[in-house]
């Protein structure tokens, strides 16, 4: 099958859009300079039952993947379900046909898709013939169209576009991004830890300046990726915004006590401890009162050290797996 050129794909949205929307209904805006038609018509959408239309391709939306607080999106998911059951579905989603006999694939519209199986009811697709490097460019086509990713997940849909194969031009017009713009995105995705963000999830409101910010402390090693999971598990009831928000305080909170000046605390049995930026020492007075402990800490304070360093190790060791 040949493959279609970035500028035969040019219009999709408004073509997909248009071809079978009811009367007074809006086609989605386009934005994207290379959005473009698939050549569809209206005798390619059709009705097909959301049980044989299974899912495709790189996930763009971390809702998807993400294992931590699922109900993000709920309420806006919610919106959507209510919007078809009131007024239709008013763009069809895109699907090819699957080499399984009978089914299909989507290529996007998977909440669509998702709130059609809910509601019981066919979904409008349209059906069009792509091969696998053609379906991943009209999947992110569509979404720099519609503007409905977070600044997170174009990152990691532009990292996903970069693995199947496509250079820098195809991932710059695909998201309709600047150099800056990609470079901003790259820097996430080199530095935050996928298995992070995968905890963090979509985080809607949270733009380039914090996720540039987590970037920066990952690269500097301010945080560490068994810090963060750390924080995030403890903060695993927040909303994913939240979770950004909770690991930058993390980062500040240890930055502030690594900023400390030199202290000095005088414990019990006239133990006196030193605190710096660059080390720690203790000192114990062997006369007055505190003589016997002090004699009795010389002789065991090799071993204390020997079992507190130990238990330190044991319990990093329990962190890291």
């Amino acid at each position: 099958m040949a493959r279609k050129s970035l500028q035969e794909l040019s219009g999709i949205a408004n073509t997909i859009a248009r071809s079978g929307a009811k009367p007074g209904e809006k086609p989605a805006r386009t934005t994207a300079p290379a959005l473009g038609a698939l050549q569809g018509s209206l005798a390619s959408i059709r009705e097909i039952d959301p049980q044989v239309i299974d899912d495709w391709g790189p996930v763009d939306r971390l809702e998807e993947f993400t294992t931590v607080n699922p109900d993000d999106d709920a309420e806006g998911f919610e919106a959507l379900k209510e919007s078809i059951r009131e007024g239709g579905q008013q763009v069809p989603i895109l699907v090819r046909r699957s080499k399984v006999e009978g089914r299909y694939e989507a290529i996007y519209g998977r909440r669509r898709l998702r709130a059609c199986r809910d509601l019981g009811i066919k979904v409008r697709a349209n059906v069009q013939d792509l091969d696998d490097a053609t379906a991943l460019l009209a999947k992110g086509l569509e979404n720099a169209a519609r503007r409905n990713l977070s600044f997170y997940e174009k990152a990691r849909f532009a990292e996903a576009i970069r693995e199947a194969g496509h250079d820098t031009a195809t991932i710059r017009q695909v998201l309709n991004l600047s150099k800056s713009g990609l470079s901003h995105l790259t820097k996430v995705t080199e530095n935050v830890p996928r298995k992070v963000g995968d905890q963090i999830g979509a985080a809607p409101k949270s733009g380039r300046p914090k996720w540039t910010a987590l970037a920066e402390l990952f690269g500097s090693g301010k945080l560490s990726d068994v810090l963060a999971l750390r924080v995030l598990e403890s903060a695993a009831s927040l909303s994913s915004d939240e979770r950004v928000e909770a690991l930058l305080r993390e980062a500040a909170k240890r930055g502030t006590r690594q900023s400390l000046p030199q202290k000095e605390i005088t414990a019990i049995g006239g133990v006196s401890i030193k605190s710096s930026k660059s080390a720690v020492s203790l000192s114990v007075k062997k006369s007055g009162a505190d003589a016997a402990f002090a004699v009795w800490l010389d002789e065991n304070l090799e071993d204390i050290i020997q079992r507190s360093y130990a238990e330190f190790t044991e319990m990093n060791s329990r962190d890291e797996n």
